[in-house]
């Protein structure tokens, strides 16, 4: 039985741990919150702090928001660095700065334990169906070893390359994710303004070159008007921010990048924050004083 640590319990975090249970893996707990009670009357221990995870896992797994949330909990006092012993492998899930991460993936390797960048693409819905897209940088060893709960938890696994290149490849993920829901907003507006049935298009399209995992889910949603979170836009505005930080530091233009970060800041001037990421449609649609809806 592979004991793994698993750090980070929210939208995402949850289901993942789950799934690593439902596959014979020995959890060991840490969130700011309870952990999920399904998981604790599953056999999971719940640990004070992250050390004390690092301790008792062979695989420590972190599942937080964002850059600086990484870097306490591996780092910070009580935080995962401590607790490791030689030959342990910290498995890094969020989505966070590639720069940053190889830096984390040095110190951790100076206490001779591996270090993999593995984010992940997919949403609460592959999470609860263990369909995610991994992304993985790191060593080949240390990729083989963790392979297993990889494919617990998701289908498409990736080796990318070094450390930094799984974070890397998850930025170039949401500039596409991003552009993809904006694609779908304008033109599900225009077909609504023009006065046809929205729904009814999405569904041509469906069948089509424009045909998209976006406009299947979240043209849905757009039609629909179901905008509980995800993937909040406030987690998407983090990432177009990694690209555009990026993207300046490597002396490129992300113009397209940089208009859909523009409408998800809208989005979060209007307290929309914590919605899902479709919901940025609502800011073309009030420069347009049109919403889409069903004719």
């Amino acid at each position: 039985m592979t004991k793994v640590g698993f750090i980070g319990l929210g939208i995402m975090g949850g289901p993942m741990a789950a799934k690593l249970q439902e596959g014979g893996c020995k959890l060991y707990l840490h969130d700011l919150k309870n952990p999920p009670l399904a998981l604790i009357e599953g056999g999971a221990t719940v640990c004070t702090n992250a050390t004390e995870v690092a301790k008792r896992a062979d695989i420590i797994i972190v599942m937080v928001p964002d850059t600086p949330h990484v870097e306490e909990v591996l780092f910070g006092a009580d935080g995962v660095a401590a607790g490791l012993t030689p030959g342990k492998i910290v498995i890094d899930m969020s989505s966070i700065s590639p720069m940053a991460t190889k830096e984390f993936a040095k110190k951790i390797n100076k206490r001779q334990c591996d270090y993999l960048d593995a984010p992940v693409s997919g949403g609460e819905v592959g999470a609860r169906a263990a369909t995610l897209t991994i992304m993985v940088g790191g060593a080949q060893e240390a990729f083989d070893r963790a392979r297993p709960l990889f494919e617990l938890m998701g289908k498409n696994i990736t080796l990318v390359g070094g450390n930094g290149d799984g974070q890397t490849t998850k930025v170039a993920n949401q500039i596409i994710v991003a552009l993809n829901i904006q694609a779908v907003a304008e033109a599900l507006l225009f077909a609504s303004k023009a006065g046809a049935d929205p729904a009814r298009v999405r569904q041509a399209l469906m069948g089509g070159f424009a045909a998209s995992r976006i406009l299947e889910v979240h043209g849905e949603r757009m039609v629909k008007r179901t905008f509980a979170p995800g993937f909040r836009i406030e987690l998407h505005q983090k990432d177009l921010n990694l690209a555009l930080q990026g993207a300046k530091s490597l002396g490129l233009a992300l113009p397209n990048t940089a208009s859909a970060q523009e409408l998800m800041n809208s989005c979060a001037a209007h307290g929309m924050a914590q919605l899902d990421h479709s919901a940025l449609c609502q800011a073309i649609e009030r420069m347009s004083n049109h919403a889409i809806a069903a004719a």
